[in-house]
């Protein structure tokens, strides 16, 4: 028993000495003091490998970018972009409470020219001025669209500068508009040509501005139809006899009042096809010419001051 009694006292004395080893076996982690900064990030009361998770976790926020309604990201990563973490991070360790620690960023150039590049890219389009063709003898008008030019230069300032600064706000893309030049509004004069109604309206834009009466082609000499343009204009104009076999031996005529052409000639994009003024008037409203498009001589020379070269002109067989 006595035996006994002395184990266990001595048993005692030995666990006694052991505890205050054994609690010393788990020591305090280091933290960063309250207050400290690094970049962005509050890293104060944070052991250094949560300190860096935060950091990193804050700087790989994506940057974000818009242009009109769209908007996208773009990665530091796909930009070329690494934290200086580690450097950081030592300077956070030894800080005094409060202190702002700068991230320096470490950027690929090239990375974020190539990303510029390709926003110029995707985004930059000419302006679409409006064009006319003409349904059921109307003008119709497309719809006329505003170019963008991005400015490659501004964007990899504004990149590098959301990389170097940390900064999460929205990017707005460095883009210039560009009005079209011609829109259905400032289209101006556009001339439409019924050729079995034997009518042709001036329009301006969508503005019917006037209609008048003419002559179009006889059966064996159609005037043609489609889609053309006024391509010459002359005041008093001399006729001179086309290949043709009806024109055969005709001679020239100088301008005048038996001139066929009367005072004023308006060829188009057909070949040897105008709109012009006739002296024989009683033609009006028929089909009697070799193609051309005869108008009273005075309605001609009105529609003369009111189009110009490069003109549409449309003619359907209605």
């Amino acid at each position: 028993m006595r035996k006994f009694a002395l184990l266990a006292v001595l048993l005692v004395v030995s666990l006694a000495a052991v505890a205050p080893a054994a609690a010393q076996d788990f020591p305090t982690v280091p933290v960063i003091a309250e207050g400290v900064t690094i970049g962005p990030v509050d890293v104060g009361g944070l052991p250094a490998d949560q300190a860096r998770a935060a950091v990193l976790t804050a700087f790989d926020t994506p940057l974000k970018l818009k242009f009109k309604r769209r908007t996208w990201k773009a990665t530091p990563a796909q930009l070329g972009a690494t934290p200086r973490i580690e450097a950081a991070l030592a300077q956070a360790q030894g800080a005094a409470p409060g202190t702002h620690i700068e991230l320096l960023t470490k950027i690929k150039g090239k990375s974020v020219r190539t990303y510029a590049a390709y926003l110029q890219r995707v985004f930059s389009k000419p302006a679409r001025d409006t064009r006319v063709r003409a349904i059921k003898s109307k003008p119709r008008y497309t719809k006329a669209r505003a170019g963008v030019v991005v400015d490659r230069k501004e964007m990899i300032k504004r990149l590098l500068t959301a990389l170097k600064e940390h900064d999460r706000k929205i990017i707005p893309l460095a883009a210039t508009l560009i009005e079209p030049t011609v829109t259905p509004d400032t289209f101006g004069p556009v001339v439409v040509i019924k050729r079995e109604s034997k009518k042709l309206f001036l329009y301006n834009g969508r503005k019917l501005v006037r209609k008048f009466g003419v002559a179009t082609g006889l059966a064996q000499h159609p005037t043609p139809v489609g889609s053309f343009s006024i391509i010459d204009k002359q005041r008093n104009p001399s006729w001179y006899p086309p290949d043709s076999d009806w024109a055969r031996g005709a001679e020239p005529i100088p301008p005048g009042p038996g001139n066929p052409l009367g005072t004023r000639w308006m060829g188009i994009s057909s070949p040897l096809i105008g709109i012009h003024g006739t002296p024989d008037a009683a033609s009006i409203g028929y089909s009697a010419s070799h193609g051309c498009v005869r108008m009273h001589v005075s309605e001609a020379e009105w529609l003369f001051e009111n189009v110009d070269v490069g003109t549409p002109i449309f003619i359907t067989k209605q």
